[in-house]
């Protein structure tokens, strides 16, 4: 039976002798809705496989199943990882792995989608390892704090708009999906979480390194004329601002990926040859 009332995720956790624990930022869904608006977001189709980073009691593992998904579950907690079994006994559509995500080998996997209610405090690290590897992953689909939401998905000139902004927009295509309200987990966060889905794609072919040391020392001062705050790293700048087309008195906040991409070529060909 699906886990959807606090009542009986209650009894469910006591007849395994835990409670939710906030080192492990364990929040559980308790909204059947919720649920199947996850499910419909990634677009699950019987057949295909599925990797769930922190299915917890399981509630969101089984709508999985139900869509006929094959489940590679990663759960750090053992005692839930344990608990999860009694969803497939014979193992054909659900793998359980009780590793912590940060430590696990994702080439053991086939190629699939991910989704996942990411621990708030590692969200950044979960999610730089899985957004840079579009030959293992298609499509991400991640519970995370509203604001972050945000961050992730804003367009150009908005206040969210920063580095990170560009570094996700470098690897997929981001797409806010929907908020989610703390009333839907057991126990209730003191903030509100959104949904993301993440279309994975192979990135521009330029030094990766060397594109987002451009990207984050602009963003380090947001709202200044890049002419002056990237000066002293990249001392061609004006040249480059003019040759990229991009007016003298460019910041950060207003350039597009596409635009940082011109402009890192240009300071490539405004810098001298060595």
């Amino acid at each position: 039976m699906p886990l959807y009332k606090p009542s009986e995720l209650h009894t469910f956790l006591e007849s395994l002798g835990i409670h939710p624990r906030k080192a492990l930022s364990q929040n559980f869904l308790i909204d059947g809705n919720i649920i199947r608006k996850i499910v419909a977001a990634a677009d699950v189709v019987p057949g295909e496989t599925v990797i769930e980073i922190g299915p917890g009691p399981g509630s969101l593992t089984e709508a999985l199943l139900a869509a006929g998904a094959e489940v590679f579950a990663i759960e750090k907690d053992p005692t839930l990882a344990r608990a999860l079994r009694r969803l497939e006994p014979d193992e054909k559509q659900l793998h359980i792995f009780p590793n912590d995500v940060l430590e696990i080998d994702f080439t053991r996997f086939p190629k699939s989608k991910v989704i996942a209610n990411l621990p708030y405090n590692i969200t950044t690290p979960i999610l730089e390892r899985l957004i840079t590897q579009p030959e293992r992953f298609s499509r991400l689909v991640l519970m995370v704090q509203e604001e972050v939401a945000r961050r992730f998905t804003a367009l150009p000139h908005a206040p969210e708009y920063g580095s990170i902004t560009l570094f996700l927009n470098f690897y997929s295509i981001p797409r806010y999906c929907f908020q989610v309200n703390p009333t839907c987990f057991y126990p209730a966060p003191k903030v509100h979480s959104a949904i993301v889905e993440f279309t994975l794609h192979s990135p521009p072919l330029v030094d990766a390194v060397q594109f987002f040391k451009l990207t984050r020392t602009a963003f380090q001062q947001r709202r200044k004329m890049m002419r002056g705050s990237l000066k002293e790293a990249f001392p061609h700048i004006i040249e480059a601002l003019a040759k990229a087309g991009l007016s003298p008195e460019a910041r950060p906040e207003q350039l597009s990926l596409e635009q940082f991409l011109h402009l890192y070529h240009s300071i490539i060909f405004c810098s001298p040859k060595k």
